[in-house]
C-alpha cells in the first residue's frame, strides 16, 4: 500500500494570509482548528507537506533567515498539538520570472511527489486560490479548495463544478479521514 500524503499550500490555508506578506515569525497566525487537523493527518498515519510561493523573497521584503523563523514557528505550532509537518518546500521567484516551480507551475507539487515516491492522482492538494487548484490540476493532483484565505474569491471565479470544497483545512481533514477510513 502506498503512503498516503496531504500536501497543503500555507498562507490562506494553515495560517491567516496578508497583503503585504507574512514577513517574520510575529506576524504568522494559524487559521483556527489547522494546527489540530494537521495532527489529526499525522496521528492517522499520514504525511503533511507544505508548497508555498513566497514572492517575498524575490521582492527583498524578509529573508531567508525570516522564513526559516516563520516555518520554525508554524512547525511548532503544529507539534505543540501533536502533529508534523515532514516538509516545505518555496518558490521565492517572481511572478513574471517564469519558473517551473511558482504555482500555478506544478514544480513544487511534482518535487515533492518524487519525493515521496507516490502517486500524483493520489494526492490531495489544499489551497486557497486559483493558482493552488492550476497547480494541483497541472500535476496530476487531486486540487482541494478551502475558502478561508482568498478561497471564497476563488470560489467564485472557478466555480465549484468537480472540485470539492470544504470551509476550511479542519474540515477537508474530517472528510479526508473519514474516506480513508471506509477504504
Amino acid at each position: 500500500m502506498t503512503a498516503a500524503l496531504v500536501i497543503l499550500d500555507r498562507d490562506g490555508v494553515i495560517n491567516h494570509d496578508a497583503e503585504a506578506f507574512i514577513k517574520s515569525p510575529e506576524e504568522w497566525r494559524p487559521v483556527e482548528g489547522s494546527p489540530e487537523a494537521i495532527a489529526r493527518l499525522t496521528a492517522a498515519g499520514v504525511t503533511v507537506a507544505v508548497a508555498t510561493n513566497q514572492s517575498g523573497l524575490g521582492r527583498h521584503l524578509f529573508d531567508v533567515a525570516a522564513l526559516t523563523a516563520i516555518h520554525k514557528r508554524m512547525r511548532q505550532a503544529v507539534e505543540s498539538v501533536g502533529g508534523k509537518i515532514d516538509r516545505i518546500v518555496h518558490c521565492p521567484h517572481l511572478p513574471e520570472a517564469g519558473c517551473r516551480c511558482r504555482k500555478p507551475q506544478p514544480g513544487m507539487l511534482l518535487d515533492l511527489v518524487e519525493h515521496y515516491g507516490v502517486p500524483a492522482d493520489s494526492v490531495p492538494f489544499v489551497g486557497d486560490s486559483v493558482r493552488d487548484i492550476q497547480a494541483a490540476r497541472a500535476a496530476g493532483l487531486q486540487p482541494v479548495l478551502v475558502l478561508t484565505g482568498n478561497g471564497g474569491k476563488a470560489l467564485a471565479e472557478i466555480g465549484q463544478d468537480a472540485l470539492p470544497v470544504f470551509h476550511d483545512l479542519a474540515e477537508f481533514v474530517d472528510a479526508y479521514l473519514t474516506d480513508m477510513r471506509n477504504k
